[in-house]
């Protein structure tokens, strides 16, 4: 028997994993830079703030979704007669969601400082970009498909 969330962690594995060879795939091999325009420090003052505030707003959404759903698991399955296992695939993909949020931010970030305190031109590689790249991306996929599947289950 399968773990009741499977559908969800084998979709957002696979997302994640499409997503990042789709980026790597697409992008070409030249050194990429932090700054915008050549402008030095420019990403940590106007975009880096930018990435990291919608991430949180989408981490305190997802986190929220999942705490009322799990916190009025009684009302659900009184008023359904259904149980929370029939929900285990989209938290799962909403939790998943988190955990790429969390490491896009941290990566941004470390890669950002290493990218300051050692600005040779292939300090920030091919494979660092893309990664960064699909963690955003995949953070954002399985938060919107997870959600969209939830509204799926509940209206059944």
């Amino acid at each position: 028997m399968l773990l009741p969330g499977f559908p969800g962690i084998a979709t957002s594995l696979g997302l994640f994993a499409i997503v990042w060879l789709i980026v790597f795939l697409r992008t070409k091999s030249a050194p990429f830079s932090f700054d915008p325009g050549g402008v030095e420090g420019e990403f940590g003052k106007g975009l880096l703030p930018i990435y990291l505030d919608i991430t949180k707003l989408m981490l305190g959404i997802a986190a929220g979704s999942i705490v009322l759903l799990v916190g009025s698991s009684n009302l659900v399955q009184q008023s359904s007669g259904r149980s929370l296992r029939s929900f285990a695939s989209p938290m799962f993909m909403v939790a998943m969601s988190i955990i790429y949020g969390v490491l896009f931010m941290t990566f941004l970030v470390l890669r950002y400082e290493h990218h300051r305190h050692n600005p040779a031109p292939d300090s920030y590689t091919r494979f660092k970009y893309s990664g960064n790249q699909a963690l955003g991306f995949s953070a954002l996929a399985c938060f919107c498909i997870g959600y969209a599947w939830l509204v799926v289950d509940a209206t059944k």
